[in-house]
């Protein structure tokens, strides 16, 4: 249920006192030890399950625009034959993992794709589109087993003993690492996770409520809950893209939402921060126009795409059917690949592979970037160059 103007505000995250015992011991300087002593306060969000959603008239009517965006997005992009769902789906990762200042080119990222040795960032941005992907994939029935799956999905190779479990201690943000009392924000005790959790599911679950806004309200409370160790803020925007699938905005992609914002992080903050304070008009603002951008910034995304693959087809002559137009498809949504990658994904032999690779070299479309003879890789480097300009993109302020 959405209404406008009523007056009636969302209500502010509440707080508890809770018994501090330090595990540090005499670490840290006396004024350091004082300062974190006795009991803290850690935060008590309302219970939404069936709160009422007021937005001004001005705002129902952005998130309505930016539904109907959307959609029309997602029908242009479903339509074309090239493998955008994947192309988009690996863009909003990275971009949902900058946001938490883990960034990497599109050259590592596909490496670590295909399970090269590379940056650390590249891999956790990889374990990032496995939680996207397991997002969509469980977007028909978003309950607290799938929000674990996304997590599991996100961590399962760094971090494999938190990794699809809710936290079992308190966490805080900002404020130092001797404990929670000069914190910018304590979460809840994790006593409480798993029954605001299952509120959150509920609220996430309602048909009364316009699906953006309702995206918005449940990535702020999902922020504001932190269930998890680590991985909460790349989680939360997986969450948005399994709502906008379940929501029945997006049919077909992952529209890069995170991409968007990107464009004023700072701004994305505070909303959180204000969503807290019982502020929500913020976040769903944020999530509305971050909506515009990604949309903006995905159809150039596409159109740039668009661009290589005519390029390409001028150059290769061949069989519409053959190997190396199917390799050329292969390397939109996958720019770096080896032979062993390019036999297992055409289902080619060894040879027919091979073949069809120095093809594409000839034809300037790829090039080796590991030295010799043996376990060579090789890259389509229009691809990386295209997605490294939607990164720059997406990292340039609105103004």
């Amino acid at each position: 249920m959405t209404s406008v103007d009523d007056g009636q505000r969302w209500p502010p995250v509440a707080d508890e006192d809770h018994p501090w015992v330090s595990t540090t011991g005499d670490y840290g300087s006396r004024r350091e030890r004082r300062l974190t002593a006795g009991p803290y306060r850690a935060a008590v969000p309302p219970f939404i399950a069936n709160r009422t959603i007021s937005l001004t008239g001005e705002l129902q009517a952005l998130t309505e625009e930016a539904a109907t965006e959307l959609t029309r997005f997602d029908a242009e992009v479903g339509h074309i034959t090239a493998p955008f769902a994947s192309i988009l789906l690996r863009t909003e990762s990275a971009s949902s993992s900058e946001i938490e200042n883990l960034t990497s080119g599109a050259r590592q990222i596909a490496l670590a794709e295909l399970g090269e040795h590379t940056s650390r960032n590249a891999r956790l941005i990889v374990g990032n589109v496995r939680a996207m992907q397991a997002a969509l994939e469980l977007s028909d029935r978003i309950d607290a087993d799938a929000i674990l799956q996304m997590h599991r999905a996100l961590l399962e190779h760094g971090d494999p003993n938190t990794a699809g479990r809710w936290r079992q201690q308190q966490v805080w943000i900002g404020g130092g690492s001797l404990g929670p009392h000069t914190a910018q924000f304590v979460p809840p005790h994790h006593d409480r996770v798993p029954e605001l959790i299952d509120d959150l599911i509920a609220f996430a679950n309602r048909v009364d409520v316009p699906v953006v806004a309702q995206i918005a309200v449940a990535h702020a409370q999902f922020e504001t809950i932190h269930p998890f160790p680590d991985g909460n803020g790349r989680v939360g925007r997986a969450l948005i893209q399994a709502m906008l699938r379940g929501g029945q905005l997006t049919r077909s992609v992952a529209v890069p939402v995170s991409a968007g914002l990107l464009h004023d992080t700072a701004t994305y903050f505070h909303a959180l921060g204000e969503y807290r304070s019982g502020n929500l008009e913020p976040i769903v603002q944020s999530i509305a126009e971050a909506s515009f951008a990604a949309v903006a910034n995905g159809r150039t995304l596409v159109r740039d795409l668009e661009s290589v693959r005519a390029d390409w087809r001028t150059r290769v002559t061949a069989r519409r059917d053959a190997a190396v137009h199917r390799l050329a498809d292969l390397l939109l949504r996958q720019p770096v690949v080896d032979s062993k990658l390019v036999t297992s994904t055409l289902g080619v032999t060894g040879a027919n592979a091979q073949i069809a690779i120095d093809r594409l070299v000839d034809a300037g479309i790829l090039t080796q970037i590991t030295d010799g003879r043996r376990n060579r890789i090789w890259q389509a480097k229009d691809v990386v160059r295209v997605l490294d300009e939607f990164a720059a993109r997406a990292k340039r302020r609105r103004g």
